[in-house]
Order: C-alpha cells, then structure tokens, then sequence
C-alpha cells in the first residue's frame, strides 16, 4: 500500500464496516444500562476491561462534554443519561449512527458531528469541560494534533480522559503469536499503511478491518506534556481475552490530564 493513501478515508469506511459485521466496539448499550446510569450507576472503559474511576470525571451533570472519536452507542449514551450535554465526534458515519439510534430510543439528548480527530475546527475555542478519548487515535497517524486540538477546546481546568496502546503491541510477528510464541519482528516507527508488505496487509484489508499506527509512548504522553495538559492520573489494563502480549505486560494505558486553570 502506498504511504499516500488517506489514513481517514480508510478507516472510515473500514470502521463503518465494522458497525456491519457487529464488532464489540460498534455494539450499543442496552435499555438497562441507561435507565442504571439515570439512577447514578454507571461505569466507562477507555481500555478494553478496566472502568476509568468515578473520581476521574468530577460532577458531570450539566458539564459540556466532548466524546472523542468514541461513537458506536456506548459511552457516549452513558454520560448523557448520567446528567451530562454530550457531543459525540467521530470518523464514521455508521459509528456515529449507533449513537443516535441509543439517543433516539431512550430520549436522550446527544450532538453527533462528523468529522477527524485531529482537526476540531467544527468547535471553538473552550468549548467543554471534559473530554472523553478512549484508545482509538492508533487510527491517525499524527497524535500530538490530537492532543493540541483536545487543549485547544477545553475549557482552563478542563480534564481529558484518554486511552491509546503501548507501542510495543504492534510489533510483534502475528503468524508466531498465533502458535503461542511472542518474537519481535517489526520496529518503530510503525505503521500497518507503510511497514507491511502488501500480502502482510491482507491479513487485515481482506476482513475489512481499520489499520493502526503506533504511537510512542514520547507521542502519547509526552505530546500531552508538550500540548500543556498536567497529567493527573494513569493506569495500565489488559486487552481483550486472547490477546498473547496480556499474559506478560499490560499493553493498554489510560491518562487523566488537566488544562491548567491559568498558565
């Protein structure tokens, strides 16, 4: 695959495929676990298996909050029905459609806009207090933008909530770790675009499926560092079952970072 391919255009139509086949993250939320949230019972993952804590968001009724590239109904219809005026960004249009359909049979209030994570041009300056991120910016290839738009649309004191993959997730030969055994065989900077020979490639385009790109660590929390953001909290989790890599190291981080009230 030629390194000019538009990553967005990509993933856009691959995610909305996987809205199709049903993924675990294209999957919305169930009439129970609203009316749960509506009561004060509710929880979010930004990594696969660990909720982010309760303490981590603050008082969220009547806070602005931004989903960032998080559609698919899940926790998007949560925070809005725990108190909560959500709008929901996205790449694809299929994802942002779980959401509505979330919305639309519960009553809830939800601003869905389409658009790349890495422009937030559709919002204002200090447009929310709170943005919720989970790990989803390994489709993009430039993170730091990210981290400098999500800055940029907080309010002073703000948080950002964030998920994203420990690098070394993506480096591993995938034929060996099928058969148990885990090899390093590609290096950084990574990219499935431009790293993979074109048969390798397949091994994803041929279901549909989005194409990553690593960030390091430096890109990920050091970006968030350089954008201005004063990190206030970090956990690691697990991937999902299956996943050989969890059964030695945890390849999934998760960050709070605060918009300092005046710098």
């Amino acid at each position: 695959m030629k390194a000019d391919v538009d990553v967005r255009t990509y993933n856009r139509e691959a995610w909305d495929r996987q809205v199709a086949l049903g993924d675990r993250w294209t999957v919305p939320v169930g009439p129970e676990v609203i009316a749960a949230a509506r009561r004060g019972e509710w929880s979010v993952v930004l990594t696969p298996r660990k909720p982010v804590p309760r303490e981590w968001f603050g008082e969220l009724k009547g806070r602005d909050v931004l989903g960032l590239a998080s559609a698919g109904g899940q926790q998007g219809p949560v925070l809005a029905a725990a108190g909560a005026r959500v709008t929901i960004f996205d790449n694809s249009p299929a994802q942002l459609g779980q959401d509505r359909r979330v919305a639309e049979r519960e009553g809830l209030q939800l601003r869905l806009v389409e658009g790349d994570m890495r422009d937030l041009s559709a919002f204002e300056d200090g447009s929310f207090d709170l943005i919720f991120h989970p790990a989803s910016n390994c489709f993009v290839d430039n993170v730091r933008q990210v981290w400098r738009e999500a800055y940029r649309v907080l309010r002073p004191g703000g948080v950002l909530l964030s998920g994203f993959c420990n690098p070394i997730g993506f480096l591993m030969d995938p034929e060996l770790e099928q058969q148990g055994t885990l090899q390093l065989k590609y290096r950084m900077p990574y990219s499935d675009f431009t790293s993979l020979t074109d048969e390798e490639r397949r091994r994803y385009t041929d279901k549909g499926e989005p194409l990553c790109i690593a960030h390091s660590l430096e890109d990920q929390i050091g970006g968030q560092l350089a954008a201005g953001f004063l990190l206030a909290g970090f956990y690691e989790d697990l991937h999902v079952e299956g996943d050989r890599l969890s059964d030695y190291l945890s390849p999934l981080c998760a960050t709070r970072a605060v918009k300092p009230a005046s710098r």
